[in-house]
């Protein structure tokens, strides 16, 4: 027996009837919709008192027309029915700290851990609802801000490549010859290298498609400054993989910071300041 779900539309193909008429249905007369007891709210927060769990998530998520949610999760949950503690329109703390205060103070004192971002009124939002628990630091955040101020490097050179070309096609107009971009030995125009190279910037080296690997040695050769922040990004990446003590994080992001400060990238110094303004959440990541 088929146990993946299917959509309405593909239901209705079944029985030959519509899509829309049969989600309609459903939503009006067999799902118990109308008899919600959060219905009266829903567009503003949901809460699910019984999801509250010992190790908490708390992010902002866009789920429709680019408008912001504040979403409590628990972990144990991992992304199944019984995952979403509450859900609140919105990013304001307070609008949040009030919906989640309707959970007894008793089960919110039992949360030992939340995960977090740097934002400020996620911090308040964890002092104020769960008193008692650890706030660490989400990583990815942290590995996010070392990404876009590598791409912000490469996006640099890539208008420079941009505004070189520009330069040469109007001198040949005026010097009435045809243009022809040069090519690297991969096919790639400069302007076109730097382009490409966003997708693997992402990656490791382990992930890396032949072609990839082929663009980064050009790329790193021509730009020696997008290796450097790319190694700094992935040196990032590898403290919060392969570190599991406190102290030993705590070194090693110490190194990494000298490192930057020796880049001179100024996006770099940014994250490093960052990070040292969240030193004690960060850190808790390894525990």
């Amino acid at each position: 027996m088929d146990s993946s779900p299917n959509d309405c539309n593909t239901i209705a193909s079944f029985y030959g009837v519509s899509g829309r008429n049969l989600q309609t249905q459903y939503k009006d007369f067999l799902s118990d919709f109308k008899a919600w007891d959060q219905k009266a709210h829903a567009k503003k927060w949901l809460l699910f008192p019984k999801n509250i769990g010992k190790r908490l998530s708390i992010d902002e998520t866009s789920l429709s027309n680019g408008e912001l949610y504040t979403i409590v999760t628990n972990k144990s949950g991992k992304g199944r029915k019984g995952t979403i503690v509450d859900m609140v329109a919105g990013t304001k703390a307070e609008n949040v700290i009030s919906i989640i205060e309707k959970i007894p103070l008793k089960e919110r004192n039992l949360v030992k851990e939340i995960t977090l971002d740097m934002a400020g009124n996620m911090g308040l939002i964890a002092r104020k609802c769960f008193a008692n628990a650890t706030r660490v630091t989400d990583r990815f955040h942290v590995q996010k801000l070392a990404t876009e101020a590598l791409q912000e490097i490469r996006i640099k050179y890539r208008w420079e490549a941009i505004d070189l070309e520009n330069d040469a096609i109007e001198k040949a107009k005026k010097s009435k010859v045809n243009f022809e971009s040069k090519t690297l030995s991969n096919g790639d125009t400069l302007k076109q290298l730097l382009a490409r190279s966003r997708y693997f910037l992402y990656k490791t080296k382990t992930k890396w498609t032949p072609n990839q690997a082929e663009r980064a040695v050009l790329l790193f050769e021509l730009y020696p400054d997008i290796q450097k922040g790319y190694n700094l990004t992935q040196e990032l990446r590898g403290i919060f993989e392969n570190t599991k003590d406190k102290i030993i994080g705590f070194a090693k992001l110490a190194k990494w910071h000298e490192k930057v400060n020796q880049s001179g990238f100024k996006s770099f110094g940014t994250i490093s300041r960052t990070i040292m303004n969240h030193y004690q959440t960060i850190l808790n990541y390894f525990d």
